[in-house]
């Protein structure tokens, strides 16, 4: 009995490491130790302007639309190769009005609200140009954004771009924006390895460009459609690189709330594109994308999780049992990390900044979005029509 429950132990722990930490380890030694890291940056300095179609999906932004209209404008690139598309589908608000007094932009509008994956997919019946970059309404970017997400397409091998997400916080911000912007920076650095080795496992819509001929008119109702259009663009031979300086800033979410209504609906996208993409598991056809693919995304999504709530009751079961003052020191050790990870959730919700619990906190609060996120995708409750999380304002 001893014996198992110690396999176990070992094994849920190694499953843990591994996955938050242990893989962006091992892929940076591996990037190290072949020389593709000099090759990469390389490979980043070739000079490549296309013509280029850049939307923007906005949805009631009322509040925000002039400063992204001013932020778009002011892009640093050949203004005849940059075509500025907006989609306000379903905003009720005056949006859609605002942009249309911009002749340099396009405004695509219609009054029915069917999700952004559905205002994607006509935009790119309209669009013409080779290559597309997709933003949100609430990022600012910055000048060369446009310059260095098209960099990478002098490859042909390359089919999309990921940008890089920066938290911006703000002076007076809330407690819950540190975790998130420490959690952004360390998915930075995964990204920029991940892209090194071989490929980018899924980009983000704050920022993320694909070539035209690749676009797949997403299903409705998919939640994370940009996860899951670059990965299929990846299923087809194709990498998404990553391109850290082109940049989309946004602010921090403004609550605690805000913030896990924004991860239960990512994790809840995150098990349908594990339902969707179930090809990508194939490694003898995808060999190095499935390995990416399964320690980057897959584990955190779906076993990382339930061995961590395993660990705490077979660690107490085998102090318990007297299996030795490893399993002993190991139970303090959990138990001292969920009470300073407690203690990091009751400050935040009270808006106090205590920087040393940011991470246990955040850590905790994560796993804990996937068990929510999970509860709902088995019950279809996700919408693509979802309630906006409240951003914090910059002052």
């Amino acid at each position: 009995m001893v014996v198992f429950l110690e396999i176990c132990f070992w094994l849920f722990l190694f499953i843990v490491f591994y996955t938050y930490f242990g893989y962006g380890i091992l892929v940076y030694i591996i990037n190290k130790v072949s020389g593709k890291g000099k090759k990469h940056a390389e490979r980043g300095k070739v000079e490549f302007q296309p013509v280029v179609a850049l939307v923007v999906a906005a949805y009631n932004e009322e509040d925000y639309i002039e400063d992204k209209i001013k932020n778009t404008l002011e892009i640093d690139y050949p203004a005849e190769k940059l075509k500025i598309y907006f989609v306000t589908d379903g905003s009720d608000d005056s949006t859609a009005s605002i942009v249309a007094r911009y002749p340099q932009i396009t405004l695509l509008h219609q009054p029915e609200r069917r999700g952004k994956a559905s205002a994607m997919n006509r935009a790119m019946q309209i669009i013409q140009e080779p290559f597309v970059i997709f933003c949100d309404a609430n990022t600012m970017l910055n000048r060369s954004c446009v310059t260095e997400m098209v960099r990478p397409y002098a490859d042909s091998r390359v089919g999309a771009v990921a940008g890089e997400k920066k938290i911006f916080q703000v002076k007076e911000g809330k407690a819950a924006s540190a975790g998130e912007g420490i959690y952004w920076k360390y998915e930075s650095f995964l990204k920029k390895q991940d892209s090194i080795l071989y490929s980018v496992v899924g980009a983000a819509g704050e920022l993320f460009s694909v070539r035209k001929e690749l676009y797949e008119p997403v299903e409705k109702g998919v939640i994370i459609e940009d996860f899951v259009l670059s990965l299929r663009i990846c299923e087809r031979g194709y990498v998404v690189k990553y391109a850290p300086e082109a940049f989309a800033v946004e602010t921090a979410s403004a609550s605690v709330k805000d913030e896990q209504k924004r991860k239960v609906r990512i994790c809840a996208g995150g098990f349908q594109a594990m339902a969707m993409l179930k090809g990508l598991f194939n490694i003898r056809k995808h060999g190095v994308l499935t390995f990416q693919y399964i320690s980057h995304r897959v584990l955190r999504w779906s076993l990382t999780p339930v061995c961590l709530v395993l660990l705490l009751p077979v660690n107490a079961a085998l102090v318990l049992l007297r299996a030795g003052w490893v399993y002993d020191i190991m139970m303090a050790g959990q138990l001292f990390f969920y009470v300073l990870a407690l203690t990091g959730w009751f400050f935040a919700n009270r808006n106090i900044k205590v920087k040393s619990l940011y991470i246990p906190y955040y850590f905790l609060f994560m796993n804990i979005s996937v068990f929510m996120g999970f509860r709902r995708y088995l019950a279809g409750k996700q919408s693509v029509l979802w309630e906006k999380a409240a951003r914090q304002k910059l002052v």
